[in-house]
Protein backbone atom coordinates (compact mmCIF):
# COMPACT_ATOMS: atom_id res chain seq x y z
CA UNK A 1 0.00 0.00 0.00
CA UNK A 2 2.83 2.43 0.90
CA UNK A 3 4.55 1.67 -2.41
CA UNK A 4 1.32 2.47 -4.29
CA UNK A 5 1.05 5.79 -2.47
CA UNK A 6 4.72 6.51 -3.16
CA UNK A 7 4.26 5.87 -6.87
CA UNK A 8 1.22 8.16 -6.90
CA UNK A 9 3.34 10.96 -5.45
CA UNK A 10 6.13 10.25 -7.94
CA UNK A 11 3.72 10.36 -10.87
CA UNK A 12 2.19 13.60 -9.59
CA UNK A 13 5.61 15.25 -9.77
CA UNK A 14 6.38 13.92 -13.24
CA UNK A 15 5.78 17.30 -14.88
CA UNK A 16 7.88 20.05 -16.42
CA UNK A 17 10.05 21.71 -13.80
CA UNK A 18 8.98 25.23 -14.85
CA UNK A 19 5.34 24.24 -14.29
CA UNK A 20 6.15 22.78 -10.87
CA UNK A 21 7.86 26.05 -9.84
CA UNK A 22 5.03 28.22 -11.15
CA UNK A 23 2.40 26.03 -9.50
CA UNK A 24 4.43 26.00 -6.30
CA UNK A 25 4.45 29.80 -6.12
CA UNK A 26 0.65 29.95 -6.10
CA UNK A 27 0.43 27.09 -3.59
CA UNK A 28 2.88 28.98 -1.36
CA UNK A 29 0.67 32.07 -1.39
CA UNK A 30 -2.73 30.37 -1.24
CA UNK A 31 -2.17 27.23 0.87
CA UNK A 32 0.93 27.96 2.98
CA UNK A 33 0.19 31.69 3.34
CA UNK A 34 3.97 32.17 3.60
CA UNK A 35 6.61 34.07 1.60
CA UNK A 36 9.57 32.81 -0.37
CA UNK A 37 12.09 35.06 1.40
CA UNK A 38 10.87 33.96 4.83
CA UNK A 39 11.50 30.35 3.82
CA UNK A 40 14.94 31.22 2.43
CA UNK A 41 15.95 32.95 5.67
CA UNK A 42 14.64 30.07 7.79
CA UNK A 43 16.37 27.23 5.95
CA UNK A 44 19.63 29.14 5.35
CA UNK A 45 20.30 28.91 9.10
CA UNK A 46 20.69 25.14 8.76
CA UNK A 47 23.55 24.39 6.38
CA UNK A 48 26.61 23.68 8.52
CA UNK A 49 28.86 20.66 8.05
CA UNK A 50 27.82 17.61 6.05
CA UNK A 51 24.32 18.54 4.90
CA UNK A 52 21.30 16.64 3.54
CA UNK A 53 18.47 18.19 1.51
CA UNK A 54 15.51 15.80 1.65
CA UNK A 55 13.08 15.82 -1.29
CA UNK A 56 14.91 18.65 -3.03
CA UNK A 57 12.43 18.88 -5.91
CA UNK A 58 13.58 21.14 -8.76
CA UNK A 59 16.16 22.74 -6.48
CA UNK A 60 14.81 26.26 -7.01
CA UNK A 61 14.23 27.06 -3.34
CA UNK A 62 17.31 25.12 -2.26
CA UNK A 63 19.51 27.05 -4.69
CA UNK A 64 18.18 30.33 -3.29
CA UNK A 65 18.93 29.06 0.22
CA UNK A 66 22.43 28.11 -0.93
CA UNK A 67 23.13 31.54 -2.43
CA UNK A 68 21.78 33.33 0.66
CA UNK A 69 23.77 31.05 2.97
CA UNK A 70 27.07 31.45 1.13
CA UNK A 71 26.96 35.04 -0.12
CA UNK A 72 24.84 36.81 2.51
CA UNK A 73 25.55 34.81 5.68
CA UNK A 74 29.11 34.02 4.54
CA UNK A 75 28.87 30.34 5.39
CA UNK A 76 30.99 27.60 3.82
CA UNK A 77 30.04 26.03 0.50
CA UNK A 78 27.88 22.97 0.94
CA UNK A 79 29.02 19.39 1.21
CA UNK A 80 26.62 16.45 1.30
CA UNK A 81 23.64 15.26 -0.67
CA UNK A 82 20.29 16.30 -2.03
CA UNK A 83 17.76 13.66 -3.04
CA UNK A 84 14.34 13.29 -4.58
CA UNK A 85 12.19 10.36 -5.66
CA UNK A 86 11.22 12.01 -8.97
CA UNK A 87 13.75 11.91 -11.81
CA UNK A 88 11.96 14.82 -13.48
CA UNK A 89 12.39 17.01 -10.40
CA UNK A 90 16.03 15.96 -10.02
CA UNK A 91 16.75 16.98 -13.59
CA UNK A 92 15.90 20.56 -12.65
CA UNK A 93 18.02 20.44 -9.50
CA UNK A 94 21.01 19.08 -11.43
CA UNK A 95 20.97 22.14 -13.68
CA UNK A 96 21.37 24.37 -10.63
CA UNK A 97 23.82 22.32 -8.56
CA UNK A 98 27.00 21.29 -10.35
CA UNK A 99 29.27 20.87 -7.37
CA UNK A 100 31.70 18.06 -6.62
CA UNK A 101 30.99 18.04 -2.89
CA UNK A 102 27.18 18.30 -3.06
CA UNK A 103 25.73 15.37 -4.98
CA UNK A 104 22.16 14.80 -6.17
CA UNK A 105 20.69 11.30 -6.18
CA UNK A 106 17.38 9.50 -6.59
CA UNK A 107 16.26 8.12 -3.21
CA UNK A 108 13.20 7.18 -1.18
CA UNK A 109 12.99 8.99 2.15
CA UNK A 110 11.60 5.82 3.72
CA UNK A 111 14.64 3.76 2.69
CA UNK A 112 17.75 5.94 2.61
CA UNK A 113 21.06 4.45 1.53
CA UNK A 114 23.15 6.52 3.92
CA UNK A 115 25.10 5.42 6.97
CA UNK A 116 23.88 5.93 10.51
CA UNK A 117 24.83 9.31 12.02
CA UNK A 118 26.11 10.68 8.69
CA UNK A 119 24.78 14.24 8.53
CA UNK A 120 25.28 17.31 10.69
CA UNK A 121 22.19 19.07 9.34
CA UNK A 122 19.06 18.03 7.43
CA UNK A 123 16.48 20.28 5.78
CA UNK A 124 13.04 19.15 4.63
CA UNK A 125 11.58 22.12 2.75
CA UNK A 126 7.98 22.07 1.50
CA UNK A 127 7.80 18.29 1.35
CA UNK A 128 7.09 16.60 4.70
CA UNK A 129 3.35 16.75 3.91
CA UNK A 130 4.03 14.81 0.68
CA UNK A 131 5.51 11.73 2.38
CA UNK A 132 3.03 8.81 2.38
CA UNK A 133 4.47 7.38 5.62
CA UNK A 134 5.49 10.19 7.96
CA UNK A 135 6.69 7.96 10.81
CA UNK A 136 8.91 5.84 8.53
CA UNK A 137 10.39 8.98 6.94
CA UNK A 138 11.17 10.53 10.32
CA UNK A 139 12.77 7.32 11.57
CA UNK A 140 15.10 7.28 8.55
CA UNK A 141 15.96 10.96 8.90
CA UNK A 142 16.63 10.43 12.62
CA UNK A 143 18.87 7.47 11.80
CA UNK A 144 21.11 9.35 9.36
CA UNK A 145 21.38 12.50 11.51
CA UNK A 146 24.39 12.77 13.81
CA UNK A 147 23.90 13.10 17.57
CA UNK A 148 23.33 16.79 18.35
CA UNK A 149 22.62 17.35 14.65
CA UNK A 150 19.62 19.49 13.71
CA UNK A 151 16.73 19.11 11.31
CA UNK A 152 14.70 22.03 9.96
CA UNK A 153 11.27 21.41 8.42
CA UNK A 154 8.17 23.24 7.34
CA UNK A 155 4.82 21.54 6.81
CA UNK A 156 1.34 22.54 5.65
CA UNK A 157 -1.20 22.81 8.48
CA UNK A 158 -4.98 22.74 8.37
CA UNK A 159 -6.25 26.31 7.94
CA UNK A 160 -7.90 27.94 10.95
CA UNK A 161 -11.33 29.56 10.73
CA UNK A 162 -13.86 29.89 7.93
CA UNK A 163 -12.82 33.14 6.28
CA UNK A 164 -12.26 33.53 2.56
CA UNK A 165 -8.53 32.81 2.74
CA UNK A 166 -9.08 29.69 4.87
CA UNK A 167 -11.67 28.38 2.41
CA UNK A 168 -9.34 29.00 -0.51
CA UNK A 169 -6.53 27.16 1.29
CA UNK A 170 -8.81 24.17 1.93
CA UNK A 171 -9.79 24.07 -1.74
CA UNK A 172 -6.13 24.15 -2.79
CA UNK A 173 -5.30 21.37 -0.31
CA UNK A 174 -8.18 19.25 -1.55
CA UNK A 175 -7.04 19.70 -5.14
CA UNK A 176 -3.45 18.84 -4.15
CA UNK A 177 -4.51 15.60 -2.46
CA UNK A 178 -6.54 14.54 -5.49
CA UNK A 179 -3.62 15.42 -7.77
CA UNK A 180 -1.17 13.52 -5.56
CA UNK A 181 1.21 16.40 -4.84
CA UNK A 182 -0.04 16.61 -1.25
CA UNK A 183 -0.51 13.56 0.94
CA UNK A 184 -2.32 15.50 3.69
CA UNK A 185 -2.15 18.70 5.75
CA UNK A 186 -1.45 18.25 9.46
CA UNK A 187 -2.34 19.69 12.83
CA UNK A 188 0.59 21.14 14.74
CA UNK A 189 0.26 18.64 17.60
CA UNK A 190 0.36 15.73 15.09
CA UNK A 191 3.75 16.85 13.80
CA UNK A 192 5.17 17.53 17.25
CA UNK A 193 3.96 14.15 18.53
CA UNK A 194 5.52 12.39 15.52
CA UNK A 195 8.89 14.05 16.10
CA UNK A 196 8.82 13.28 19.81
CA UNK A 197 7.90 9.63 19.17
CA UNK A 198 10.89 9.23 16.83
CA UNK A 199 13.26 10.53 19.50
CA UNK A 200 13.83 14.08 18.30
CA UNK A 201 14.08 16.91 20.82
CA UNK A 202 12.05 19.87 19.55
CA UNK A 203 13.90 23.17 19.91
CA UNK A 204 11.65 25.65 18.11
CA UNK A 205 8.21 25.90 16.53
CA UNK A 206 6.55 28.79 14.75
CA UNK A 207 3.25 28.91 12.91
CA UNK A 208 3.44 31.09 9.81
CA UNK A 209 0.09 31.41 8.06
CA UNK A 210 -1.00 27.84 7.37
CA UNK A 211 2.44 26.28 7.81
CA UNK A 212 4.63 25.21 10.70
CA UNK A 213 8.37 25.87 10.92
CA UNK A 214 10.06 23.42 13.28
CA UNK A 215 13.63 22.89 14.43
CA UNK A 216 14.53 19.63 16.18
CA UNK A 217 17.72 18.01 17.45
CA UNK A 218 18.88 14.41 17.73
CA UNK A 219 19.95 13.93 21.39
Amino acid sequence: MVNDKLEKVKNAYNSFTWWYDLRGFFILKLAYRDTLMRQVRFFSQNTEGHHLEAAIGTGTLTHMVYLYSVYILRKSRWTGFGFDYSDEMLSGAKKRFKMEDFKLINADVGNLQFKNDEFDTISVANSLHCFPDLDLALKELFRVLKPHGRIYINVILHPVGNGVLARIARRVNSWGMKKGILYKPYYQNEIMDAFNMCGFRIRFTERVGNSLNLIAEKP
